[in-house]
């Protein structure tokens, strides 16, 4: 995928692919120090992480105050909705040298989110009607992440993989959850799955 492609796919504007770029060339300089993101991915920058990122845009809710991104890494998908005009973004990642990256790539971009240098646990509750997760971690532990930064009645995004049955059997046991299962447009294999009513204990 080319960034006209991206932009055909998602509409987005001259500002926003600007933006993009520059976090585009600011990742592929920074690759070559810290491991950001799978080496064999850095040639599909643009359809493996910012589109898969990009895709979350159409499931938020209408009006979103405040978007917690766990486990950012490089920034996917909590950076690249920041800078697809989410507002109040904030992006967890304990590790330093990542926090870095994403500190240096909001400046470039112009974007403005907060960066918590941090365990997604230790982080103070953060107040979210949204939280994001890719390539994280289990079902079971993501929702009681979810539960700590999550408003009553919040929504929660989480790209997931091949194991996403085997996960959901493994958490319906502590977790009771209203779900939906949208389909990724990135990849056949994998699914997003849209948490409602995140709490604890088996309907």
């Amino acid at each position: 995928m080319s960034p006209d492609d991206f932009q055909a796919e998602t509409g987005a504007d001259a500002a926003t692919m600007a933006r993009l770029s520059a976090y585009a060339e600011l990742l592929r300089r920074w690759q070559a120090r810290i491991n950001l993101v799978g080496p064999d991915t850095l040639p599909d920058l643009w359809h493996r992480h910012f589109f898969d990122s990009a895709q979350l845009i159409p499931l938020l809710p209408q009006t979103v105050h405040r978007l917690v991104d766990m486990g950012s890494g490089a920034g996917f998908p909590g950076l690249v909705l920041a800078a697809m005009g989410v507002p109040d973004v904030h992006l967890i990642e304990s590790d330093s040298r990542k926090c870095a990256f994403l500190r240096e790539a909001a400046r470039v971009m112009a974007v403005t989110v907060t960066v918590h240098n941090s365990r997604i646990e230790a982080v103070e509750p953060l107040g979210a009607d949204v939280v994001t997760a890719r390539a994280l971690a289990p079902l079971h532990r993501l929702f009681g992440w979810a539960e700590r930064h999550l408003l009553p009645g919040g929504h929660a995004l989480f790209l997931k993989g091949r194991a996403v049955e085997d996960e959901l059997t493994e958490a319906g046991k502590e977790w009771n959850i209203a779900l939906g299962r949208i389909p990724s447009r990135t990849d056949a294999a994998a699914t997003i799955l849209h948490c409602r009513e995140v709490r604890r204990g088996r309907a």
